[in-house]
């Protein structure tokens, strides 16, 4: 049985903005080796627009080998975007589900192969309301942004995890694996 992830960067204070953190280039490659390492990644409409942005970076590269390597993953990983607004999808790697996350997530999850990633905010809330995550990866980066949306907002009741391993990048962000506490 595939594992669900859950993988968000987050401020120190609490936050989830991609655009209010810096990665640098252990990150990238940290998050280039999961990906490759998955079978697909589920996001929600605003994580989604954002990441429009790594198929610019595969067509006019940065000389920078850990982005560019990462944009080359990013856009080859298949995509399930969740969304009500959205009518159409350009990326060749993505598509729109055609069902609600909890039946989709479920089904991913019973079939044969590598791990599914959740990459947004919402999504992520709405698997641990669900009880649908098998791991957290939260990378939290050494910066207050005061400002934004908190991760963890709209948890429904008490969620107990621990804390199973650690990774902590040269430029001062931490990574968290958690478990929920009962596996």
């Amino acid at each position: 049985m595939r594992k669900i992830i859950a993988a968000i960067n987050m401020s120190l204070d609490g936050y989830c903005d991609h655009t209010a953190m810096t990665a640098d280039e252990a990150i990238h490659r940290h998050y280039a080796d999961l990906l490759r390492g998955a079978d697909a990644i589920l996001y929600g409409r605003t994580t989604y627009h954002l990441m429009e942005y790594w198929p610019t970076v595969v067509q006019t590269p940065t000389g920078n080998p850990a982005i560019d390597d990462f944009a080359l993953v990013m856009d080859a990983i298949p995509k399930i975007v969740f969304s009500t607004t959205l009518q159409d999808i350009e990326w060749d790697s993505a598509r729109l589900a055609n069902r609600p996350f909890a039946e989709v997530v479920k089904e991913l999850k019973q079939q044969p192969g590598r791990d599914v990633l959740i990459g947004s905010r919402s999504l992520i809330i709405a698997g641990m309301n669900l009880n649908l995550i098998d791991e957290y990866q939260i990378c939290i980066h050494p910066v207050v942004v005061h400002e934004g949306l908190p991760l963890f907002d709209a948890v429904d009741a008490r969620k107990e995890r621990r804390l199973v391993k650690t990774k902590t990048f040269g430029a001062g962000a931490i990574l968290l694996y958690y478990q929920p506490k009962d596996q």
